[in-house]
């Protein structure tokens, strides 16, 4: 059937207009003024809303085993719960213990997506292990169309590589032309000050800061720069939470290395008092890196602002409060790593960007999709608005006051860490390519909706 999206205001990275946007298929047939519904077709009024691109989550975790145990969001509730927030395109790290056959994970990952996801989504494939097989393997995955990997430089043990297989990862990703995003600590230097806290008898959550400070964030983000710029690789800073990694990505970036920087949700809004709240409630908010102190949140602002950070995403690792964070009561070092956020990344952006004159709207529109669009192969089918492009819109209210709340989120796990927050404007109504997902902020559409993006190799 058809799409007529009339009388809206349309916003994307660089340009702002009135004009209606047909949608016929999948994609966008046309776009100007006054447009004529085609029989049959569903026609959607936008006055007074922004119309913007679909936006993208760069880096979420849906499947994900961690800690001895799961993620609790399936396909099914966190692909609505991205829709309900406005983000019509995820891409999840496939993470691979480093004794797993890689392939077979690579399958388990996809079969955990297949005809369950009410949205798009890709992956990055995580490289948790280099030997003399891995090289057939990742031509095999980036040929079936994930053109991103992953690399962990911490989870000593778990997920993490080292040196040599950091820098075989980056030659081969090279080769390749793919791009390799990077937790960046220091698995060494965090092992080492989380058991001399945990002998000083120092086990709640207000110690899982001090166990990998803004120091060891910074000096992983060296480390990767450093072999970046020995192999020309091209490489993706994930989860950048202080000014001290800014620094290290600046001068990265000043050197000429081809690095790229991506901050999440939660520090936009967040600092480390949350995870020190009494009685356990900071569990709620432990991640890695951690939240930190309130001037770093000021710092990813100003860094937002000046472009140095390309994108903003959630890192959404959901874990209930209740039986999962609480398996690390005694010790910090067990909790389960993540705050959920899938839901909220988009209205948080806004609420807290657009409407308080930190960013404009092509800013927004940008970091919350299009240069993820742009860097991970999926520009311009994905990420703007333009015929030919897919027509995933986003018709978004500014006039809507709301409330997060635990009681009312799509996100299957038993906590908000916004609870009861206010949020300025909301994704009213969401389409994948051409068909309605969310109407009037509920999820009303088709929950197999979503496909699996197969993305080319785009950094040669």
């Amino acid at each position: 059937m058809p799409l007529l999206v009339k009388n809206g205001e349309i916003i994307t990275a660089d340009a702002r207009y009135q004009a209606d946007i047909l949608c016929e298929g999948e994609t966008i047939s046309q776009i100007g003024p006054n447009l004529t519904a085609p029989p049959g077709a569903d026609v959607v009024d936008a006055t007074g809303k922004f119309v913007f691109p679909g936006f993208i989550d760069p880096h979420v975790h849906i499947y994900l085993p961690f800690m001895g145990t799961y993620a609790k969001d399936t396909y099914e509730t966190a692909s609505r719960a991205a829709l309900v927030g406005g983000t019509t395109t995820t891409i999840e790290m496939v993470c691979p213990a480093r004794g797993d056959d890689p392939l077979a994970a690579y399958e388990l990952w996809k079969s955990q997506a297949a005809g369950k996801s009410a949205c798009d989504y890709a992956f990055h494939f995580g490289v948790t292990r280099f030997d003399a097989d891995t090289p057939k393997v990742l031509q095999k995955i980036v040929d079936d169309g994930t053109a991103s990997f992953k690399v962990f430089l911490a989870y000593k043990g778990a997920f993490g590589v080292d040196d040599a297989e950091l820098f075989r990862t980056l030659e081969l990703a090279k080769k390749l032309g793919v791009i390799v995003t990077a937790h960046c600590e220091n698995a060494e230097a965090v092992s080492q000050l989380q058991q001399k806290l945990l002998a000083e008898g120092k086990t709640g959550p207000e110690w899982h800061e001090p166990s990998r400070p803004p120091s060891v964030e910074a000096s992983g983000v060296e480390h990767l720069a450093t072999f970046a710029e020995l192999t020309g690789a091209h490489v993706y800073v994930v989860h950048t939470s202080c000014s001290d990694a800014l620094r290290a990505a600046r001068r990265a970036k000043e050197r000429g290395i081809k690095l790229w920087v991506e901050t999440v949700a939660p520090y936009l809004v967040l600092d480390r008092t949350y995870a020190e709240q009494p009685n356990f409630e900071g569990a709620k908010y432990v991640m890695s890196p951690p939240l930190r102190e309130l001037p770093h949140q000021q710092a990813i602002w100003t860094a937002l602002q000046s472009g140095l950070i390309d994108t903003v995403a959630t890192d959404h690792a959901p874990f209930d409060f209740a039986k999962q964070k609480e398996m690390g009561r005694n010790d910090f070092t067990k909790i389960p790593n993540g705050i959920p956020s899938i839901e909220e990344r988009v209205h948080l952006l806004y609420t807290h960007g657009v409407a308080k004159g930190r960013i404009d709207l092509h800013r927004f529109v940008d970091l919350a999709g299009t240069k993820a669009a742009k860097l991970f192969g999926l520009f311009p089918r994905k990420g703007t608005i333009q015929p030919g492009a897919d027509a995933d819109l986003v018709i978004f209210d500014p006039s809507y006051r709301g409330t997060i709340s635990a009681k009312t989120q799509q996100m299957n796990v038993d906590y908000s860490a916004f609870e009861g927050w206010t949020i300025i404007g909301r994704s009213d109504t969401v389409t994948v390519r051409g068909k309605v997902q969310v109407q009037g902020g509920k999820f009303i559409g088709d929950p197999q909706r979503g496909q699996m993006l197969r993305r080319p190799a785009t950094h040669g």
